[in-house]
């Protein structure tokens, strides 16, 4: 019995098999297979695996008995046509794609590496510049400070050193009083005299020499200007001096009332006279160029006596001078 069965199986299986139409010319059927094409919607560069659109295709009428045997294949056909299609096509992009980034990740390296290099440079270049002007000003700073306390240096140094005046004496050639009128008429008495005056200037200065300006002298009586003089200006060397001769004279000064203490015979004073001489000496150094140059000044006021008996002789100022 199980025999039996076994082959009433077999029988009706063969018989599944076994089509129930009519048998056709291969010529007569028309398979269809299908095509497989790769999809366009993976723009953003993802990859599938199974992106590809089955599109069936109608054989023609002579097509060849081996499509049909392998379209009547089913899924298998199609899945292996597909796998065929993608392994062919997905290498060819993935491998191209790779490339791509490849080059592309190689560039971006390329261009950040040239990138960094410029900045280093250029962070380097600015360091060094930096570093440069720095360096710049605080030599240029430096060199103030230190310029600026040479020269108080200088400046204090020199300021002690004071050029020395020694008055020596006064010589009296002419002393005469008379009536006159003055410029505008009105009688007065009038004094025209002469006299000469020595004194020394010393430079002490160990390091600098000084220049003397011009000094005008005035002798006076009773704030009354008799005569003037004048020191011509000049150079003094250091740790040197001179001696110097100014005349000191005034013609028909008039005395209005000032003179009327004054007597007189025959136009020459009875009496000594007080006379006061009275003069500013300035003097300046250039110990640095112009940058130090220390100014120096000194007045000097001596109290003199003319008398007449003394006419012509010398009289010593040593001990009625005041040097300020």
């Amino acid at each position: 019995m199980s025999s039996s069965a076994q082959l009433s199986k077999t029988h009706s299986e063969v018989s599944s098999l076994t089509p129930s139409s009519p048998t056709r010319s291969p010529s007569s059927r028309r398979p269809v297979y299908y095509v497989q094409s790769p999809s366009r919607d993976s723009h953003d560069g993802e990859k599938t695996t199974n992106s590809f659109h089955s599109t069936p295709v109608i054989s023609p009428m002579g097509s060849p008995p081996h499509s049909h045997s392998n379209s009547s294949l089913g899924p298998h056909s199609r899945e292996s046509s597909s796998t065929r299609f993608s392994g062919s096509l997905k290498p060819t992009r993935k491998n191209s794609r790779s490339d791509l980034k490849g080059q592309t990740k190689g560039w971006n390296k390329g261009f950040d590496s040239i990138e960094e290099e410029g900045l280093l440079d250029g962070d380097i270049a600015s360091n060094g510049l930096s570093r440069r002007c720095y360096y710049f000003l605080a030599f240029v700073v430096g060199f103030f400070v230190l310029f600026s306390m040479f020269s108080l240096i200088l400046w204090g140094a020199s300021r002690p050193q004071k050029p020395k005046i020694t008055m020596k004496s006064i010589v009296f050639d002419q002393f005469v009083i008379q009536a006159g009128a003055d410029a505008s008429g009105v009688a007065t008495d009038m004094v025209s005299m002469n006299c000469t005056v020595k004194l020394t200037f010393r430079n002490t200065a160990t390091f600098f020499g000084v220049h003397v300006t011009q000094t005008p002298l005035d002798l006076s009586f009773s704030q009354l200007t008799l005569g003037t003089g004048t020191i011509r200006k000049f150079y003094q060397s250091r740790k040197s001096q001179r001696s110097i001769t100014v005349t000191v004279q005034g013609s028909g000064v008039p005395l209005y009332g000032g003179g009327a203490i004054l007597s007189s015979l025959n136009g020459v004073p009875v009496q000594p006279v007080p006379l006061t001489l009275n003069f500013m000496v300035r003097s300046r150094a250039y110990v640095l160029g112009k940058l130090v140059k220390p100014k120096f000044y000194k007045r000097v006021q001596c109290s003199v006596f003319m008398d007449p008996k003394k006419m012509n002789v010398a009289l010593s100022l040593k001990n009625n001078c005041t040097y300020v």
